[in-house]
């Protein structure tokens, strides 16, 4: 059984965050330690909420006491979500690099939770600076959202060749692989959606169906990323990765739209996390 450390943000209602990773990760068959950098008692998209960030002393310190019980020596990927601030960031860095020195062949996948179209940024200042300049670098796979990738590379896309020359330019900084979790250029249909993954053995796109959410439910990102790890590190191959990660949300997302939530309908749509009804093919893109 393989396992993963996710540290990124909690709320009590809802699926944002670990969340929104953890579960399915566990249905996928991983076993997950769950950190929280964060507890809410439900995502800032509603506009209201209460609870608290964590401290960066404060995760240290739950990281220690994992690592006490011997809990980092084994894990085969860190993922990182929504880090707080820039302090709690590096505790986050500093963490995967102890678990890749105990286990070379261990992954740490950095989900840059910064922002996202039509809501600009919204976390607090600095950590956009500090996710560019440390936490990009130190990952071996990042999954971004358009927005969050625009920045990384500093320049717009409006082409599916920009976004390729995005994702080259945040590759030559670091990560190994890169996913784009939400991807719409000039020549996707107002209808379609499109993911990107690009590596050293090339890049792939997949397209599937706009589905009419609104509001779109928060933590589909944090979802995706999940799924993509699992499957990464389950087949090893990027392209096989990108296609099932896309199947399973947007098996997530059909659910979530038939049942009228504004929160994705994970544990209704457990069986179809797992096998999928639909399968969505990649085309190569270089």
């Amino acid at each position: 059984m393989k396992s993963v450390l996710s540290i990124q943000s909690h709320v009590a209602y809802g699926y944002v965050g670990n969340r929104a990773a953890v579960f399915p990760l566990q249905r996928l068959g991983f076993d997950v330690t769950a950190v929280n950098t964060v507890q809410f008692s439900n995502h800032t998209g509603y506009g209201q909420w209460t609870g608290q960030v964590f401290s960066a002393e404060h995760i240290a310190d739950v990281v220690d006491g994992v690592a006490a019980r011997g809990g980092l020596e084994g894990c085969d990927a860190v993922l990182s979500g929504y880090m707080g601030e820039a302090g709690l960031g590096q505790v986050i860095v500093e963490t995967a690099a102890r678990v890749k020195a105990a286990n070379p062949r261990a992954l740490y996948c950095c989900d840059p939770v910064m922002g996202d179209v039509g809501r600009g940024f919204f976390v607090r200042p600095g950590l956009p600076e500090f996710i560019r300049a440390h936490a990009v670098p130190a990952a071996d796979v990042i999954t971004p959202n358009q927005f969050e990738l625009e920045y990384l590379a500093d320049r717009p896309i409006v082409t599916l060749e920009d976004a390729l020359a995005a994702t080259a330019a945040v590759r030559a900084r670091g990560p190994r692989l890169v996913l784009v979790t939400s991807l719409t250029h000039a020549a996707v249909p107002a209808d379609r959606i499109e993911m990107l993954v690009d590596g050293p053995d090339g890049a792939r796109v997949v397209e599937t169906p706009r589905l009419p959410l609104d509001p779109p439910p928060s933590g589909a990102g944090d979802a995706t990323a999940a799924l993509f790890l699992a499957h990464l590190l389950t087949t090893g191959d990027p392209a096989q990765a990108l296609e099932a990660a896309a199947a399973a949300i947007f098996a997530v997302f059909e659910t979530t739209r038939d049942r009228g939530s504004r929160e994705l309908q994970l544990i209704a749509a457990q069986d179809r996390l797992v096998a999928p009804p639909r399968r969505f093919a990649s085309r190569p893109v270089r």
